[in-house]
């Protein structure tokens, strides 16, 4: 007898507001939320540029990283894509798909529904592949990463932090 797959939740994507920038700083605040991302957090001043920046690029290319609502409205983290934003390491001039939940939220399902939904606005909006760049301990984003059918490819050492990270890959097929 096989077990069938568990239904995700139900998620909304939001183009991030003023508001979320008080959001993202909180649940981003937490340490093990951080871990694969410097361990600390960050200001509000650079939430509040980051959001600012989201919505431009929602405006510009159709998609940014949005603000991930459960199916109470309530805020759970980010999920989105922006093109790479380094230009001396990684996937330079790739479109990367990304992910960050508030620890409540984890393994409830959400990234990999939010994640889908990305996808299908991705494609929607002509993007014709996308990576995740994932810090090769966290098994957990590689895991999401699998789950949306993409493909491990090259490594490269994260320059600040020393680490090596894994790049996934996947091409976005119109209609699929």
């Amino acid at each position: 007898m096989s077990i069938a797959p568990r239904a995700l939740p139900v998620v909304q994507l939001r183009v991030p507001t003023d508001e979320d920038a008080v959001a993202w700083h909180r649940a981003f605040a937490d340490p093990e939320v951080m871990a694969f991302l410097g361990g600390r957090p960050s200001e509000l001043s650079l939430y509040d540029e980051w959001t600012a920046r989201q919505r431009r690029l929602d405006a510009e290319r159709g998609f940014c990283l949005w603000s991930v609502l459960d199916e109470d409205g309530g805020f759970v983290g980010f999920t989105g894509a922006q093109p790479w934003s380094q230009s001396a390491y990684g996937p330079v001039g790739e479109i990367e798909i990304g992910w960050r939940l508030a620890r409540p939220a984890w393994g409830r399902g959400y990234v990999t529904a939010a994640a889908r939904l990305t996808l299908e606005r991705l494609r929607a909006a002509g993007v014709e592949r996308v990576v995740a760049a994932v810090d090769e301990r966290n098994e957990r984003s590689a895991a999401v990463a699998r789950r949306l059918g993409m493909e491990a490819a090259e490594s490269f050492t994260e320059p600040r932090s020393g680490q090596p990270v894994r790049c996934f890959r996947l091409e976005l097929e119109p209609g699929r």
